[in-house]
């Protein structure tokens, strides 16, 4: 095999966030072929908690999405564009929350509140900069955000806010759990695109060491039932079950790892009409 086929270019770039003055690093993943085939366009997939993405040497949990290997082993999955953007290290937690949230064991202390303007720079800053600088399909159909855990959090809040514009989620073992309340009043007033396709996926065995000591113990019955009310809200919402794959995996805990492992179904599901 020509192993040009595996050839990927990535650019790199720091764009200001808006609220902190500061500049975050946002990469790009370019498709084989890119500088050549110049009357192409393509979908983009952005991620969030980008230091995860790509590779395992600088990944939180010792083991990346495998978002590279992802695209050299599986060549059916339509040619994208990948958007890695940098979570921003200890303010991540708020970041990646619309809303503010207790953390039991601290008291007094609060996380969460940040995502609404996480969100507007992703939306404002970041989406627009791709658009303008690389060759990509401008549709919500074409336009893809794959986040988990916290990141998962901030997928679905997103893909409720900015409907027109995302069409394709990916919701990895999500901790919606930490705002189900707030979450599920806010969804309850949205009017869903029922066209929007949406990939969740949740372990049974999830809870990393901070977890364990949420929820008085029953933190991994937190996640797969919040994973379970989401796909439940989206169905009532009129999303077409043609649009919606639940995956609950016997088994799986939480961490990159897990989640690379079902990437490519993430991929291929959301991906089906590139």
């Amino acid at each position: 095999m020509n192993k040009s086929y595996f050839y990927l270019d990535m650019k790199t770039h720091e764009l200001e966030v808006p609220y902190t003055g500061q500049k975050r690093r946002v990469r790009v993943l370019l498709p084989k072929n890119y500088t050549n085939d110049t009357d192409t366009r393509y979908p983009v997939v952005y991620f969030h908690d980008g230091q995860n993405v790509l590779y395992s040497k600088e990944s939180f949990s010792g083991h990346s999405w495998k978002i590279i290997p992802t695209i050299k082993r599986h060549p059916d999955i339509a040619k994208m564009i990948v958007v890695a953007i940098d979570n921003d290290g200890l303010n991540r937690m708020h970041e990646y929350s619309a809303w503010k949230y207790q953390e039991s064991n601290i008291p007094g202390i609060q996380f969460g509140g940040k995502g609404t303007e996480y969100a507007e720079f992703v939306m404002e800053v970041v989406k627009p900069f791709i658009d303008e600088t690389y060759r990509t399909k401008l549709d919500k159909t074409h336009t893809a955000m794959i986040g988990s855990s916290l990141g998962g959090n901030i997928t679905q809040f997103m893909g409720l806010t900015y409907q027109e514009q995302i069409g394709c989620l990916g919701v990895f073992s999500s901790a919606n759990w930490l705002h189900q309340d707030a979450f599920d009043r806010f969804m309850e007033r949205q009017t869903l695109d029922r066209n929007q396709r949406v990939y969740i996926y949740v372990g049974t065995e999830e809870a990393d060491d901070t977890d364990k000591t949420l929820m008085a113990g029953n933190i991994k019955q937190a996640y797969i039932n919040s994973s379970l009310s989401y796909y439940r809200q989206l169905v009532a919402g009129g999303v077409a079950l043609s649009h919606l794959k639940l995956e609950v995996i016997s088994g799986a805990i939480h961490n990159e790892e897990a989640w690379a492992a079902y990437l490519p179904d993430c991929l291929r599901f959301l991906g089906e009409h590139w």
